[in-house]
């Protein structure tokens, strides 16, 4: 589902807020979305980019973020 709204998540590594995530990322949030039954989004929409979640796993659940520009010929 899209939420337009921010939705916390954590990671066994990090608590994500929307404040903290605009810190990471550099761009403000517009929309994510998080499938049923997942406490991580897979994707989250910015003013600049679209974010994709990816998940690290060895020992610990975490992720990292790939930017992706959502209008290239600007950035």
């Amino acid at each position: 589902m899209i939420l337009n709204e921010w939705k916390d998540f954590n990671t066994d590594a990090e608590s994500y807020s929307q404040d903290f995530f605009e810190q990471q990322i550099g761009d403000k949030f517009e929309a994510m979305c998080l499938e049923e039954g997942h406490d991580i989004p897979n994707y989250i929409w910015t003013k600049h980019y679209t974010v994709v979640i990816k998940p690290n796993t060895c020992v610990i659940k975490d992720v990292s973020f790939v930017k992706v520009p959502r209008h290239p010929s600007i950035v």
